[in-house]
């Protein structure tokens, strides 16, 4: 069996094999979870699905410089991928000099789209930057000064 014929052989299983990475996203399966992602994306290529994924191990990992290349990248080659924007805005948010331009994104990414999740999603991360991020004097990500609680 040729190489072609073994990906058409699979490529009904996209769905499968993206779901499946977020699945492994969840167990904490980094490894299981890049590995589906790379395999969707030999699979199709130019679904950005794959490289959501791979942005959502990098947001789960706060490396947020990399999950914000990742969601930008995606968002060059289409600009109405709301998931990948309210994504993107919560890695800004992550940022206190960009937490506006995140806030803008997700609550743009909710105005536009249709869909119920992304706006459940835009909902809970504007309570998110209300009830802790906007208290704060510094960015989530930075540690605190030692004998300082993160409740204070």
């Amino acid at each position: 069996m040729s190489e072609e014929s073994l990906l058409d052989y699979f490529r009904e299983d996209y769905a499968m094999f993206i779901e499946a990475g977020f699945v492994a996203v969840k167990q904490l399966d980094e490894i299981a979870a890049r590995r589906l992602f790379k395999a969707a994306e030999l699979l199709n290529p130019d679904n950005p699905a794959s490289q959501l994924g791979l942005g959502y191990i990098a947001l789960h990992k706060l490396q947020v410089n990399e999950a914000s290349k990742i969601f930008e990248g995606i968002l060059k080659k289409d600009k109405d991928h709301y998931l990948a924007q309210a994504l993107l805005g919560i890695c800004y948010m992550m940022s206190k000099d960009k937490m506006k331009k995140g806030e803008k994104l997700i609550m743009d990414a909710k105005a536009k789209s249709d869909n119920p999740t992304i706006k459940n999603l835009a909902d809970v991360c504007m309570e998110w930057a209300d009830k802790d991020l906007k208290k704060r004097d510094f960015s989530p990500l930075a540690p605190t000064k030692s004998g300082e609680s993160e409740e204070e």
